[in-house]
């Protein structure tokens, strides 16, 4: 593999850019437990409602949305079913098969939620932009 010469400034980039990324996500994090969420949770939520299959998603979809391990996923989805945010459905097509549906609880939340990060990052967009520039 060639190697690429790597100048001050790269990685004076590539440094800030991973220290913005790290704000927003402990700005991420602090919204999602001001909302009662614990992180994984939101992500969860947010995957469900973004699902891009044209569908609600199953636990195997969640997991691949998030990166996680399947039967991790399944305990997710346990606690947030418990805490009222979503609820298992069959799926039409394939009744063995159980789909993951946003309770209208959850909705509100997510829609707050999601209102905010788009505020912030809105706000730290021409940092972003300005160091994907440099690169």
């Amino acid at each position: 593999m060639p190697r690429e010469t790597l100048s001050d400034r790269d990685y004076a980039t590539l440094a800030a850019f991973r220290l913005a990324l790290r704000r927003f996500a402990a700005f991420s994090e602090a919204e999602a437990e001001a909302a009662g969420l614990a992180p994984q949770q939101h992500q969860a939520l947010l995957a469900i409602k973004a699902a891009p299959w044209g569908h609600p998603p199953g636990i195997g979809e969640i997991a691949a949305q998030l990166l996680i391990r399947h039967n991790t996923a399944v305990g997710l989805v346990d606690r947030l079913s418990e805490a009222g945010l979503v609820r298992r459905a069959a799926d039409p097509a394939d009744r063995r098969r159980m789909r993951v549906v946003l309770t209208a609880r959850a909705e509100t939340v997510l829609r707050a939620l999601s209102a905010a990060h788009l505020r912030e990052l809105r706000a730290i967009r021409p940092n972003l932009l300005r160091l994907l520039d440099n690169l």
